[in-house]
């Protein structure tokens, strides 16, 4: 086996960081507590766990590929540098105005999100550069100097450039770089003509605001993870997980640190989605629990579905605006406050209320006996018996029912005038609750109907909640893969070297330019097609077409995926014809008559896709042996009743367990309520199904 076969996924999650060790075609795993002070020594923790079971030195690992909540994190908890803005006189409000539209329109006292820059940091110049990418107001290399010296006086450590459809013409923000290379060289400078060259002044601002407000932490993190790393032995490359599932250079990510904001969940996508493919299933819904958040993301064609712009830190639950955009390639994810370690309230009308706070690790929940005295999700579900407090986490952690009742008691039951194990049923129910809410509203948004799809549940608290929420939803078929705990780190692993290069150009069909439209996809093609070679020299690229497109007058575009022989010979009828077949299928109809305009160009260059084997049909052989029983509370019976209690590690392709059971392993338990049967599939997976008819 040579170095190149050795391979590290590493995902720092908000409770949890999770190391996977792929050698060949065996994978070592382990889920060590995040450390926020310095996130890389858990990393160290888990690398050396992984490779003292794996019998290798770190100096063996041939590619490390890591995603992080990190950079999420700062800017939900505002932790980033003090950064300032330069944009068109005029525009210096655009990031606080928003785009004047309320998410919630009964609401008298609608409380908007506050900017990352108060308008004490925002700084305007003279210049204008017109819709067509003209010069209608020169900008003075004098002005640009002036307001340097003005900005080198308030010391800033980061600064945001975004002109008026630069986008087009990116002349005047690469003079401000300039100016500000040579007057402050300490200052890191992100321009929006690179970091989100797309049309929409303030979700551009907004993005290319964040990324430099992200940009010096995350170049700190990953230039002391880099050092840390060769420190102890290990000298091969590292790679980053991007928001759009693909991978990209230490370099790229340290530039565009905003491209990391969903490196994690789209990492658990990427599972899913590998997952879909080996079962052969259209039709997925991903769902991933952690001990922070839960993510539910539609896989359709075994393709995640994908996005232009995404929110961040939302004050209100599902409410589209509400949240901070950022414009870059995305894979489409509703994400909420429900992870283990996510904690309850009681509200002023008296009902539970959990998350979006969460205990994280520090000190986390009650039960971890490491501080912490409110009640968590994870509380919950050990007081209901779905987790055994001598062998969570491999029995590495030990828990501790006492303080958790006693924190249900304190927070919720003794308000609510009730026992601790009604109060965790309370709390389950409410946070299994939210998370169904969630799946339904995204399905409802992609006119989708879940009775249609089948779950893939992973990460360390989806599989104790999947089959309540597929009761709940009415979703019939529920699988929970080998590695399901650290799901998110596997995929990484799983996905190709890509990335996007995208641009806002408008065009008209009526007035449609075919040679220009072919240079325009080239050049797209050419730079993601030059990021992804930064990463690997050798392998095969191929390119993806995507153009987004409306009737003229709409307010908002639609994805238009172009075949590469349309991308190579363009042509307006044809445009037209793809145009019009994928607007019938989301509204129902065409609109004779009216002009079409293409507004953003995208190209994605990706190395060729991890290939998924397929696995075998399998049919039920005989029950599993059990290793005893536990007490396990039903929510759907509102009852508790002994369950069987299976490891993971006994079963057998082919054998089954009908619930009540609970099947144990190191990094999560899976919960198998009365009404389903869970049967283990060739390659490890459980396949949690409706009972037979007959069967209790």
């Amino acid at each position: 086996m040579g170095k190149a076969d050795i391979r590290l996924g590493v995902d720092i999650g908000g409770t949890f960081t999770d190391v996977v060790l792929e050698t060949g075609g065996a994978q070592t795993s382990t889920k060590v507590l995040t450390t926020y002070a310095a996130p890389e020594d858990a990393i160290l923790v888990g690398i050396a766990q992984v490779c003292a079971r794996a019998g290798i030195d770190a100096g063996d690992i041939g590619q490390i590929i890591h995603g992080t909540t990190l950079a999420t994190n700062a800017l939900i908890e505002r932790r980033g540098a003090k950064t300032a803005l330069i944009t068109t006189q005029g525009f210096r409000d655009v990031i606080e105005m928003r785009t004047e539209s309320r998410f919630e329109q009964y609401d008298l006292n609608l409380e908007l999100p506050e900017p990352l820059l108060p308008r004490q940091r925002r700084y305007t110049l003279p210049e204008r550069i017109g819709a067509q990418g003209e010069v209608l107001i020169a900008l003075a290399r004098t002005e640009v100097e002036a307001l340097a010296d003005d900005l080198a006086q308030a010391e800033y450590e980061s600064i945001a450039v975004g002109f008026l459809h630069s986008y087009l013409n990116d002349s005047h923000e690469r003079m401000v770089r300039d100016v500000l290379e040579e007057r402050l060289p300490g200052v890191m400078v992100s321009l929006s003509s690179e970091v989100s060259p797309q049309m929409r002044e303030y979700e551009r601002f907004n993005t290319t605001v964040a990324n430099a407000y992200i940009k010096p932490l995350m170049k700190s993190y990953l230039g002391r993870l880099d050092g840390r790393l060769r420190a102890a032995g290990v000298t091969c490359p590292i790679f980053l997980m991007h928001s759009g599932g693909g991978i990209i250079s230490i370099e790229s990510a340290a530039d565009f640190p905003v491209r990391l904001v969903e490196s994690g969940p789209a990492g658990g996508a990427v599972f899913a989605a590998h997952i879909a493919a080996r079962y052969g299933l259209d039709k997925v819904l991903s769902f991933d629990m952690g001990g922070t958040t839960a993510k539910i993301c539609l896989i359709k064609g075994q393709t995640p579905k994908t996005s232009r712009v995404f929110e961040v830190a939302r004050t209100y639950r599902f409410k589209k605006g509400s949240g901070m955009p950022i414009s870059i390639p995305v894979i489409d994810m509703v994400e909420i406050g429900a992870g283990g370690g996510s904690l309850a309230h009681v509200d002023a009308m008296r009902q539970i209320r959990v998350g979006p706070e969460s205990a994280g690790s520090e000190p986390g929940p009650a039960c971890y006996g490491r501080g912490g005295t409110r009640p968590a999700v994870t509380d919950a579900d050990l007081v209901l018996g779905k987790l055994d407090p001598d062998g969570f986490a491999g029995g590495s952690i030990q828990l501790y029912p006492d303080r958790s009742e006693a924190a249900l008691m304190a927070d919720l039951g003794s308000l609510l005038d009730m026992d601790a194990r009604t109060a965790a049923y309370g709390l389950a129910e409410v946070v299994d609750e939210n998370m169904a809410n969630a799946a339904r509203v995204h399905a409802v948004e992609n006119g989708e109907d879940l009775a249609d799809y089948t779950m893939i549940a992973f990460g360390g608290a989806a599989p104790l909640h999947a089959a309540r929420l597929c009761e709940k939803l009415g979703v019939a078929r529920c699988l929970v893969p080998q590695g399901a705990g650290v799901g998110s780190a596997i995929g990484f692993l799983r996905a190709p070297f890509s990335f996007e290069a995208n641009r806002s150009v408008y065009m008209r069909l009526s007035d449609f330019d075919a040679p220009a439209v072919g240079r325009l996809l080239k050049e797209l093609a050419d730079q993601a097609t030059g990021f992804v070679r930064s990463c690997d020299a050798d392998a095969p690229i191929t390119a993806d077409y995507k153009v987004y497109m409306r009737y003229t007058g709409q307010g908002w575009e639609i994805p238009i995926v172009l075949p590469a022989q349309d991308a190579a010979q363009p042509d307006a009828a044809r445009f037209q014809a793809l145009f019009e077949t994928e607007y019938a299928k989301l509204f129902g109809r065409v609109v004779d008559g009216m002009d079409v305009e293409i507004t953003v160009w995208a190209v994605n260059a990706s190395t060729p896709h991890s290939m998924a084997a397929p696995v075998p049909a399998q049919t039920p052989t005989e029950a599993a042996g059990t290793r005893g029983t536990r007490a396990l509370f039903d929510p759907a019976r509102g009852q508790s009743s002994q369950a069987s209690v299976v490891a993971r590690t006994d079963l057998t392709p082919g054998e089954w367990l009908q619930g009540p059971g609970i099947i144990t392993e190191d990094e999560t338990t899976v919960i198998v309520p009365a009404s389903r049967r869970a049967m283990a599939q060739p390659d490890g997976t459980l396949d949690i199904t409706l009972s037979p008819e007959g069967t209790p």
